[in-house]
């Protein structure tokens, strides 16, 4: 695989089970130092605590969305590096163009598999 498994990946989904998913999935990958926010405002909080070097989204949360958390992500001048994977579901492909343009490293649509995920991480990295 052509990506680094020991850097610590931060999950932002308003619901524990997705978390649970997406985190199986990055274990499954290789990942194990993973931390969970449930929405942007607390990932912002984290991201500014510790070094990550991969974020997992997904799109529909309260408080702030997944793409507001990526818009603040590339503002800021230490973050804006940090790769980006979005988790939207099949219901929201207009969303990704707005995605792209806001800076998105890829996104996913629910439901996935590990190979679907694995494969865009290859890409991001």
């Amino acid at each position: 695989m052509g990506f680094d498994t020991s850097i610590k990946v931060l999950v932002v989904d308003d619901f524990a089970t997705m978390r649970r998913i997406v985190k199986g999935v990055l274990k499954q990958l290789g990942f194990n130092d993973i931390i969970e926010a449930e929405d942007g405002n607390m990932a912002l909080k984290e991201l500014q605590k510790e070094k990550i070097g991969l974020i997992v989204s997904d799109w529909n949360m309260p408080n702030m969305t997944g793409l507001d958390l990526l818009k603040a992500v590339r503002a800021d001048e230490k973050l804006k590096n940090t790769p980006f994977l979005m988790v939207t579901a099949e219901g929201q492909k207009e969303n990704v163009v707005q995605a792209v343009q806001a800076g998105v490293s890829n996104y996913i649509v629910k439901p996935f598999t590990p190979e679907t995920f694995s494969a865009k991480l290859e890409k991001i990295f």
